[in-house]
């Protein structure tokens, strides 16, 4: 069982609930809505949900272009959120995330540091993750949330969340530049002191302890360079589960844990966002 403050038993790890076949065509009819986890386990589901972003195109005032998607709440003005995704790149689980933030009120902008259709395969992934020039990747993340900031209907009040790949680049974009609130899921978070310095954002992370990479070493290393920084606006969370644990369609999804994450997560925008 799950609260708050917590996780106990690990017997809830397993595949997300699935929809009804009533609830599926109601669903792509846009008049109903399912839980996060059910759309995004859903190809069919993530898909249409993912379809209703616009792409955008950010321009980094060094010249750099990404493109990115966008997408707004029902009620204007808003506060915002990059989200940046995992290793395997913009896929339909992003998407329709950010649609789901949408829904929950918030304009949610998705960016794409690779530039490029994203990965099935690890493989791919890796190259795809290496093939990124941190330089250019910070300018563009930093234009993201100007691009938000100066948006029209945006309150002025922009987080950034990541996953993974993501999550450590959730981190980097609060160093690079002011944001609001940044939220790092299973990210890496191996920096000094002198590198967390310009970090003027609250801070809340997501780890698994059976995550081999991001792991106790590093986060507790993280957590003490935010000490001696002088960092106090932070807040790590452990999870009896593993790396990734917060995506459908892996093998090492955790429902109760995700939901868990996720509730947080929410929580911390609506105190730091509004």
């Amino acid at each position: 069982m799950c609260t708050l403050d917590g996780c106990g038993s690990h017997d809830h790890l397993g595949p997300p609930p699935k929809a009804t076949d009533q609830e599926r065509r109601l669903f792509l009819k846009g008049l109903a809505v399912l839980p996060l986890a059910v759309v995004l386990a859903d190809p069919v589901l993530a898909h249409a949900a993912a379809s209703t972003l616009k792409k955008v195109t950010i321009t980094a005032p060094t010249g750099e272009t990404m493109m990115a998607e966008v997408i707004l709440p029902a009620k204007l003005p808003a506060s915002a959120v990059v989200m940046i995704h995992e290793w395997w790149g913009l896929n339909d689980q992003i998407r329709a995330t950010a649609a789901e933030y949408a829904q929950q009120g918030y304009i949610a902008l998705a960016v794409d540091l690779y530039g490029k259709p994203a990965a099935t395969t690890a493989n791919g992934a890796k190259e795809l993750m290496a093939s990124v020039d941190s330089v250019a990747a910070t300018s563009k993340l930093k234009a993201s949330v100007a691009y938000l900031k100066d948006h029209k209907d945006c309150t002025g009040k922009v987080g950034v969340v990541g996953w993974c790949f993501g999550g450590g680049w959730s981190l980097n974009t609060a160093l690079a530049t002011d944001v609001d609130a940044c939220v790092i899921y299973y990210g890496n978070v191996a920096k000094t002191p002198q590198q967390l310095a310009s970090l003027n954002a609250p801070v809340m992370g997501h780890f698994g302890t059976l995550d081999q990479n991001i792991n106790k070493s590093m986060v507790d290393g993280f957590e003490k360079s935010l000490k001696a920084a002088g960092k106090t606006e932070y807040q790590i969370f452990w999870y009896e589960a593993n790396h990734a644990f917060a995506n459908p369609t892996g093998g090492r999804y955790d429902d109760a844990d995700a939901t868990l994450a996720w509730q947080r997560t929410m929580n911390f925008f609506t105190e730091k966002l509004g």
